[in-house]
């Protein structure tokens, strides 16, 4: 190492500079490596991320509250406000031209993306991705496309932690370690709630924490929330406060609510992805901003609380204002009207879906984190108020308006995402709810399990649960799930044709190292195998060498893997015909190897031991 940093002082002055930046920093690596153990590097590394991630939550907040203030601050609160049909289609239109000439490749649904980097990218995001998702959904959101900030502000942290891991070569176990600390810490900073950021990597992100892996995850959320603290307060996300007391006597109502919660999430779900789908098989990206923009800029018209994220038609509920979600609509006057509030909440709830689904689908960028939010919160207001106007309520003490709501968005956050957990710290975190701990157990419990029943994945993993690309819990899936059918095939087998003899079939035997031999006919097709236990008591009898050819002793394999089938499926087939090798083609019959039961295993424990961060 001297001698070339003493050549490079030799050369030109026009190729000293990158040669000494180039050998700066690998002096510098290595002196980390020597004086700096990885956990303890991994922790500061962590600390860094979540500072920079809260910084990017901070921003992201603070652009789309200017923009939307900007917009909507001059409209006239007892009528409709015919700008609602054009800002929404201008944001998204803006953010669609961003993505396709600039950042030049889908960024929109940040978290599924992140599951796929940490399933099939070992964790690697690029350089953009730290500040793309930022501008474009600062800019959908802002002009009031009806999606979420947190999938963004996921996506820059695991970003941010990605890139910084991936400048200190980092191993692919402590990169994915990073990229969790940043998407944490975006949570946290987002909704100034540092235990939900912690819960998201596990229940989400599905990250195993062991005990090396929570300080990171600790450090970074801690840091991220607090950095949103500095820059904006210490105040919770959505102001509450308790004016009316939780009695026991509710619980059977607030298991009703976990009920109604779950089949919530349940239409959530679905209708996200069904409409998404359709708005796929759209080819013309023009067609599709048309369809998704004129949708979009309609139902807000209509219905104005469904404008951006939606938090301040939240916030107004969850302190018992059920009418001001009429404000700046067609429907102001009949804000008294009992029949026309619950239809109001009933059309925000399920219309938010289409509203949702058409940002996404007409080309903006946003998550499906706050529309969650504010469909649980309108279910919880709406099974509260119907309950209190159809006389099985005693008018004396109603069920809580304000408690109802809480409880909506815990139960219907906890059955969308399948995070029982975060649904009931995140609720109680950025609302200062935590003497409703009780009623939000019940209700994420109740929906969560009702969720469950249709549906074993919540909506950030199907998508990738249907490719098979999913990384779960389970260590056996998804270390399948990371192997490919390409790193296990073996390709030394000597081939062998069905007419040759048994002297051909012997010579072959003598040049191989193999005891498997396949059989293809002269097209390549496999049409067969031979074991040599199977022609061992004839491989040695000189009168038979010319007599018997392959065909009369070769057998059909057991079964056939077929090239780019999933691991886990291709485990499931050893099991079921309890062969150890079986042989591999492709679509068309073609003999490409053998996959091997033992080639699998060692690869398993070497997939294993990579990406596990003790």
């Amino acid at each position: 190492m001297a001698q070339e940093i003493t050549t490079s002082h030799s050369r030109t002055a026009s190729s000293e500079a990158p040669n000494d930046r180039s050998n700066w920093w690998i002096r510098m690596l290595m002196w980390r490596e020597k004086h700096l153990p990885d956990k303890t590097f991994v922790a500061l590394l962590a600390l860094i991320v979540g500072i920079a991630s809260g910084l990017a939550a901070v921003l992201l907040k603070t652009l789309i509250g200017l923009i939307a203030s900007f917009l909507t601050s001059h409209f006239i609160i007892e009528q409709g406000n015919f700008l609602y049909l054009v800002f929404p289609a201008i944001g998204i239109l803006l953010a669609s031209l961003y993505v396709y000439y600039i950042a030049r490749e889908p960024i929109s649904h940040g978290v599924t993306r992140v599951l796929y980097a940490l399933a099939l990218k070992k964790s690697r995001l690029k350089i953009h991705n730290m500040y793309s998702s930022l501008i474009a959904s600062s800019v959908t959101i802002g002009f009031g496309g009806s999606v979420g900030a947190e999938g963004p502000i996921v996506f820059t942290g695991a970003a941010i932690g990605s890139n910084l891991g991936q400048a200190f070569s980092l191993s692919p176990q402590k990169l994915a370690m990073l990229v969790a600390c940043g998407a944490a810490a975006g949570i946290a900073g987002i909704f100034k709630a540092p235990i939900a950021g912690l819960l998201f990597t596990i229940e989400v992100l599905m990250l195993d924490l062991t005990a090396g892996a929570a300080i990171p995850l600790i450090i970074a959320s801690v840091a991220g929330a607090t950095v949103s603290y500095v820059f904006t307060g210490y105040n919770v996300e959505f102001f509450f406060s308790q004016s009316e007391p939780f009695y026991a006597s509710r619980i059977p109502f607030v298991v009703l609510l976990g009920v109604f919660c779950g089949f919530v999430s349940l239409y959530f779900i679905t209708l996200i992805d069904r409409i998404e789908a359709r708005f796929k098989k759209l080819r013309n990206r023009w067609v599709r901003f048309a369809v998704g923009g004129i949708t979009l800029s309609i139902l807000i018209f209509l219905m104005p609380p469904l404008y951006g994220e939606g938090f301040e038609g939240v916030t107004r509920l969850i302190n018992g204002d059920v009418t001001g979600i009429f404000n700046n609509s067609l429907f102001y006057a009949y804000r008294e009207n009992t029949v026309a509030v619950l239809l109001f909440l009933f059309a925000l709830g399920a219309f938010k879906v289409f509203a949702t689904a058409a940002t996404n689908g007409g080309g903006g960028v946003g998550g499906t984190f706050a529309p969650s939010l504010f469909v649980g919160c309108m279910a919880g207001v709406f099974f509260a108020y119907l309950f209190n106007h159809l006389g099985f309520i005693d008018p004396e003490t109603p069920l809580s308006i304000k408690n109802f709501a809480l409880m909506g968005m815990a139960g219907v956050m906890a059955g969308v995402m399948h995070a029982p957990l975060m649904g009931i710290f995140l609720t109680a975190e950025m609302t200062g709810g935590y003497d409703l701990f009780l009623p939000l157990l019940i209700v994420s419990a109740s929906s969560y399990g009702i969720c469950r029943i249709f549906t074993p994945y919540g909506i950030y993993s199907r998508r990738l649960a249907k490719r098979g690309e999913l990384l779960t819990h389970q260590k056996d899936r998804s270390v399948l799930t990371l192997l490919k059918m390409d790193s296990v095939i073996e390709k030394d087998f000597s081939v062998i044709h069905p007419d040759m003899s048994l002297k051909d079939m012997v010579d072959v035997i003598a040049q191989s190292r193999r005891n498997l031999f396949p059989v293809t006919d002269d097209n390549g097709l496999l049409v067969g195998v031979v074991q040599l236990d199977d022609i061992r008591n004839i491989m040695f009898r000189p009168d038979l060498y010319r007599r018997i050819s392959v065909n009369r002793f070769m057998a059909v394999p057991p079964a056939k893997v077929i090239v780019g089938t999933p691991m886990e499926q291709v485990m499931k087939t050893f099991d079921d015909t309890g062969a150890w090798n079986l042989p591999v083609i492709d679509e068309d019959g073609h003999y490409v190897g053998f996959v091997s039961k033992s080639k699998i295993f060692n690869s398993y424990r070497q997939v294993l031991k990579h990406y596990t961060y003790d």
